[in-house]
């Protein structure tokens, strides 16, 4: 199994046991076993049933759906926390970042203009432009962490994020770094 992604590593660490998790487009779960294992509740959401199938010894909520095709699955859900990584559909941004809860935290990491050098995806339509994920801090999303650039083993160019979504007393949660 792959290894958890040291950015959601490091911008999950501080969560209090017990949150409402979404990984989005979420694989094979890496992220989903190493969030259920720290006692989230966590839904695990991907189009790909083999790869839900293997998430079967986990405590998780696994949800199968097209996002892209079909119909938005989470109409009205908050998470705590949303983690995307490796993943990028730009007509769901608005509905991922909806999925914040007051309070919560997007951790957001994929592939940027640049990686098509180094493996798949090669499409533009799947890879961000410069400084593109910074669009995403709308009113009541504050910029905790950004960083873009080009990351050995394996190699790779990306992008990432972390936006922290205004609590209901107007401040943004603390980020321990």
């Amino acid at each position: 199994m792959t290894m958890p992604s040291d950015w959601v590593l490091r911008h999950t660490r501080d969560l209090a046991p017990g949150r409402r998790v979404l990984d989005l487009a979420c694989g094979s779960g890496r992220h989903v076993r190493l969030l259920a294992a720290q006692g989230h509740a966590v839904t695990a959401l991907d189009r790909d049933a083999a790869a839900l199938a293997t998430l079967a010894d986990v405590a998780a909520e696994c949800i199968e759906a097209d996002i892209e095709g079909g119909p938005w699955p989470l109409h009205g859900r908050r998470f705590d926390l949303v983690v995307v990584t490796n993943y990028l559909w730009r007509p769901l941004l608005s509905q991922i970042t909806a999925c914040v809860a007051p309070g919560g935290r997007l951790v957001y990491e994929t592939f940027a203009l640049g990686h098509e050098q180094h493996g798949r995806p090669t499409r533009p339509d799947f890879l961000l432009r410069p400084g593109e994920l910074l669009g995403l801090a709308e009113p009541g999303l504050q910029v905790g962490a950004y960083e873009e650039g080009l990351l050995d083993g394996p190699l790779r160019r990306v992008q990432r994020i972390v936006l922290d979504r205004v609590g209901a007393d107007g401040v943004a949660p603390v980020l321990r770094l």
